[in-house]
């Protein structure tokens, strides 16, 4: 662990998509709000276009945060720039943010933001899969990130520490080929049949071939902790509540952890008095003001696991 991450006494607060809460996610507009806020990092998604170009983007199909439509794989980065991906928020964005045009972002528009901010700060993306490009997209991020600059063994890039993360067992993996474990996230969640059939629209075979396949992530993701391959846990906070004993073993045999996505005080409260290290959240202002408040529990809390901090 460097210097700058063990100094905090509070968990480091990473901006999910950027302020989220405030702008559409993934935009300008979120992540200058975020580092004007202090978010000490910032997360993102990413995915590959058809030309190959790393795009910061949650979802692989553009219906949802835009006013295009299909995969974004099948799209080059020219035709995604010509696309809005912020009027679906419906908030307004102030002139300092750039205009409407000027949304949408790829990993290294998103790096000269983070250069811009005059101080360190974190940047953890998250390697989206199933791609239809496979473990190509984890190549194609290192790709860009050494020809920014970035040094592998110490995971920076001038002001900016960079993490990866994801819920594929087989991008941690590959990951690990190139990224020493402290800066690799495996991420995990519960996952549950009937909800992934209904949240998917998926008949009862195929949601349950799709969730299967998933709750073999899962489990294969637990075991890539266990072992120690990734330094780092990534788990929602819902796992965090479920599964306290895994969490402890988690922490006792030395892992880090970044939970999300922690918006509620209670949910921030509770990751603080568990000694985690470093929380995702939609609103990093309104974290970061709660947590600059003295801690309810004893200052030993910020070290140790407390069993009465578990819902009964």
């Amino acid at each position: 662990m460097t210097a700058d991450e063990s100094a905090p006494t509070r968990p480091l607060v990473y901006a999910h998509r950027g302020a989220s809460a405030d702008f559409a996610e993934h935009t300008r507009a979120a992540y200058l709000r975020a580092l004007a806020e202090g978010a000490d990092g910032v997360e993102c998604d990413v995915h590959l276009t058809r030309d190959q170009h790393v795009v910061l983007l949650h979802d692989s199909n553009l219906d949802r945060t835009s006013d295009g439509t299909g995969p974004v794989a099948e799209r080059t980065v020219d035709q995604l720039r010509l696309l809005d991906f912020s009027s679906w928020k419906g908030a307004r964005i102030p002139e300092a943010y750039g205009p409407r045009s000027e949304q949408f972002l790829t990993m290294p528009d998103l790096l000269d933001l983070l250069r811009a901010a005059g101080r360190d700060v974190g940047l953890a993306i998250e390697l989206k899969h199933p791609s239809p490009y496979q473990l190509k997209l984890e190549d194609r991020v290192l790709q860009v990130l050494r020809a920014e600059g970035w040094d592998a063994q110490t995971s920076r890039l001038g002001n900016i520490r960079v993490t990866f993360m994801s819920f594929s067992p087989d991008s941690v993996r590959h990951l690990r080929r190139a990224v020493p474990a402290e800066f690799v996230c495996q991420l995990v969640d519960d996952v549950n049949v009937t909800g992934i059939r209904e949240e998917l629209g998926l008949g009862p075979f195929t949601g349950s071939a799709v969730a299967n396949v998933m709750k073999a992530a899962q489990l294969e993701g637990e075991r890539i902790l266990d072992g120690g391959e990734a330094g780092m846990a990534g788990p929602g906070i819902d796992y965090v509540r479920r599964h306290p004993d895994t969490v402890r073993r988690w922490r006792d045999s030395g892992r880090r952890f970044r939970v999300w996505t922690v918006d509620s005080e209670i949910d921030v409260a509770l990751c603080r008095g568990l000694g985690i290290q470093e929380i995702t959240t939609n609103r990093p202002a309104q974290v970061l003001a709660q947590l600059q408040q003295p801690a309810l529990a004893a200052s030993s809390g910020a070290t140790q696991l407390q069993p009465p901090l578990w819902p009964l």
